[in-house]
């Protein structure tokens, strides 16, 4: 590793002289012409990255947990930091300077280098988002639906759910989209990586995802990168032409981090002690997402799902507000939803999409309006529930209707097929059988699933999903004989 400091210093003529350290972060004393970003290699082989600028001396990030001694020599490069990529990431997972944590040998095929830190494309690069990301996940892709290429913040308290439905759109992507999955574990505990790791393995995904690991143990400095790493490694398969979907979780301690970091190269704290530019630096991260044109495919998408935490429900924090406001919508986890026993437990009025209905048809547009009035009413109604005698026969329709929504909804693990979360709908409206008993219902999805594997039934159902209206899609509903059986075989009397 020495030979590379020698390399480097031959290259450039320039040495500098670390004189405080207050790690991660040191300070250094020389290279006049380093430049801002820029790759440094101490001489015993370590590398940092000049983070700040003073007039004579350069404040910098050390990604080892090695000690750096004071006086020790240290080199520019002339490069900014970069990772190695390659389609050999795929199945891997890495740490934030893209090594592989376990296969070191994957680490030698991959010969092509990426900066992290670069500027989103511009304007004239991007298309308007026009196809759904599914999730698999019906109160998502009904009521909140999100768009291929949109930034779509997913926030709430601790244990409520958000990293389940993270993975199981996750899942639903790559196994029906053919996506590639990119998930940054950022400070998370080494237990939670290795869960993260066994999920991928179980579910068959492991190799068409890549996990960037910056665990709580390892130094802030490579906490802080982890975001970028899994950005730049996106931005590779975009330009291969194949859609990815990015997962920071979270970036609400990414903030944290970069705080400290920020607090020891003696920058001037702002609200709540962050430094100024931690808009900009999350900002300039969620901007690269987006859908773009391509040469081949025509059109490819990065969907990016920030994560941020929040305490007892607030989301008017300082760092939730910022990603709100720079993202294309959010995905609110309610705890008093949790407890209560809903999953997934998404409070949907306080929930907003930007640009996602765009991208849903006609019908599901229409489909959206029904249940979001349906629901609205049934709330309201259940309230007054127990005077059953003196509600009419329209409230009772309602309250009926919307228990089975309410089941519909309700969807603890696993992702449901978009066509069937639809099939579902038409048939609650139909009440073609009690949905609103839980065994019915999952007999029902379960024979719905069955048939949907059928290549000639999956070709008739998508026929009857994509009907122009809802009394179009309801008619042609009723006379598909095969769906009509399914709820006859589950009915309960």
């Amino acid at each position: 590793m020495a030979e590379a400091f020698e390399a480097y210093l031959n290259s450039t003529s320039e040495f500098g002289t670390v004189t405080q350290v207050r790690y991660p972060m040191i300070s250094v004393e020389g290279l006049p012409k380093a430049h801002p970003f820029e790759t440094l290699v101490f001489e015993d082989g370590q590398i940092g990255q000049v983070f700040d600028m003073e007039y004579d001396l350069l404040h910098a990030l050390v990604f080892s947990l090695d000690p750096i001694l004071i006086g020790a020599k240290v080199t520019r490069t002339n490069q900014t930091l970069a990772i190695p990529v390659g389609e050999t990431l795929k199945g891997t997972t890495v740490d934030a300077l893209g090594r592989p944590t376990r296969l070191a040998k994957v680490f030698t095929t991959r010969k092509k280098q990426r900066q992290i830190f670069t500027e989103s494309l511009g304007i004239d690069r991007r298309v308007s988002i026009k196809k759904p990301f599914l999730t698999g996940v019906t109160k998502v892709d009904l009521l909140i639906p999100l768009g291929k290429g949109q930034r779509q913040l997913i926030l709430g308290d601790a244990k409520t759910g958000k990293t389940n439905f993270l993975l199981n759109a996750l899942v639903n992507q790559v196994n029906s989209e053919n996506t590639v999955g990119v998930y940054a574990a950022i400070g998370k505990k080494r237990s939670e990586v290795k869960y993260l790791e066994e999920f991928f393995q179980k579910q068959g995904i492991v190799d068409k995802v890549i996990l960037i690991a910056a665990t709580s143990s390892d130094p802030n400095s490579m906490i802080y990168i982890a975001p970028y790493t899994a950005m730049a490694i996106a931005e590779y398969f975009r330009d291969l032409g194949q859609d990815t979907v990015v997962i920071f979780d979270d970036l609400t301690t990414h903030a944290q981090r970069y705080r400290e970091i920020a607090l020891l190269s003696r920058r001037f704290p702002g609200r709540e002690s962050y430094p100024g530019d931690i808009f900009y630096t999350h900002a300039s991260l969620v901007e690269r997402a987006g859908n773009y044109k391509h040469e081949k495919k025509g059109e490819v998408s990065i969907t990016c799902l920030p994560v941020a935490s929040t305490v007892e429900g607030d989301i008017t924090g300082y760092i939730s507000t910022n990603l709100i406001s720079m993202t294309d919508g959010h995905i609110f986890f309610d705890t008093e939803i949790y407890n209560k026993g809903e999953r997934p437990a998404i409070n949907i009025p306080l929930s907003v999409t930007r640009v996602g209905r765009k991208t849903q048809s006609i019908l599901v547009r229409r489909i959206n309006r029904e249940i979001l009035s349906l629901l609205s009413q049934f709330r309201t109604l259940s309230q007054i529930a127990h005077l059953d005698s003196e509600l009419s026969l329209e409230s009772k329709e309602i309250l009926h209707k919307g228990k089975s929504l309410m089941v519909m909804l309700d969807q603890s693990t696993g992702t449901i097929p978009y066509a069937i979360q639809i099939i579902i709908f038409g048939l609650i409206w139909l009440d073609a059988a009690d949905l609103s008993k839980e065994k019915v219902y999952n007999g029902i999805l379960n024979d719905l699933i069955g048939l949907n594997n059928n290549p000639a039934e999956r070709k008739e159902i998508a026929s009857i999903i994509n009907s122009k209206t809802l009394d179009e899609f309801l008619l042609r509903l009723k006379q598909k004989q095969d769906i009509i059986d399914i709820c006859n075989k589950n009915q309960i009397s």
